[in-house]
């Protein structure tokens, strides 16, 4: 029998309807699995309960270091992680890169709350189960399951706001058909990095986007306010406008 250890975070799989505040997380991760699915044996605790779309990278740090806690349990076969869905690929790719055990870990969620007549997220943690517990997924590092798709945590996307398929990209590894996991593919897997130390957490990276009539304003800013790093994303191959070139020459120096 195969054990998974479920860690929850809150998110959209675990909220409810709070009148004008619209839907909260509130369910704690023990509400979304029965003990048992099938042969597979699910424990369930909560490492935050929170939409995703507050979350800080102390808390990502929180959240990879329970996966790696989880993972060093001679117990557990594999890791599901129920996430929101809007920084669900942030995490995910967190976890990939400081993985080093060659048990799955598996993220998912939802797109509809819990209360809602027609949740899925009971139906994405079975899926999820199924695949944290599979043996031909060991050594495939994070992965996200969604909606009867299995992908790589790397390259992935959220690529719709509302649908139920809300995650592409990345490299599909499994699927489901009907019960059945039909596994597809391994990811290429690299040496994982170490664990981020507490400094991770005050990191600040400013991302200023350059787009047509942009001003160097909040490039210049960013650098002025402390920020440790600036990605500037440019268009096309990194052209940017008027002034940009002069302004990065100045940060750089």
């Amino acid at each position: 029998m195969g054990h998974i250890q479920l860690l929850g975070t809150g998110g959209t799989i675990a909220s409810r309807g709070h009148g004008p505040r619209g839907s909260v997380a509130s369910d704690a991760a023990s509400t979304l699995v029965p003990s048992r699915y099938g042969e597979f044996a699910v424990q369930a605790r909560d490492v935050l309960t929170t939409g995703s779309y507050l979350l800080d990278l102390a808390a990502l740090r929180r959240i990879a270091e329970a996966v790696e806690r989880a993972l060093a349990d001679p117990e557990v076969d594999g890791v599901v992680v129920t996430h929101g869905t809007d920084t669900l690929e942030e995490t995910a790719f967190l976890l990939d890169l400081v993985h080093a055990s060659p048990k799955p870990v598996v993220l998912t969620g939802a797109q509809r709350a819990a209360d809602s007549p027609d949740a899925d997220g009971p139906r994405n943690v079975a899926e999820a189960v199924r695949a944290a517990a599979e043996e031909h997924l060991r050594g495939a590092g994070a992965l996200i399951s969604f909606a009867g798709m299995i992908r790589s945590a790397r390259g992935a996307r959220k690529v719709h706001t509302t649908a139920g398929g809300a995650f592409g990209g990345g490299t599909e590894v499994a699927h489901m058909v009907g019960e059945r996991l039909v596994v597809t593919a391994m990811p290429r897997r690299y040496p994982a990095l170490p664990m981020p130390p507490p400094a991770f957490d005050a990191t600040r990276v400013d991302v200023i986007t350059a787009y047509p009539g942009a001003t160097t304003e909040l490039f210049d800013f960013a650098v002025a306010s402390g920020a440790g790093a600036v990605v500037l994303a440019g268009t096309g191959v990194g052209n940017a406008g008027p002034g940009f070139a002069e302004s990065v020459r100045a940060a750089t120096a």
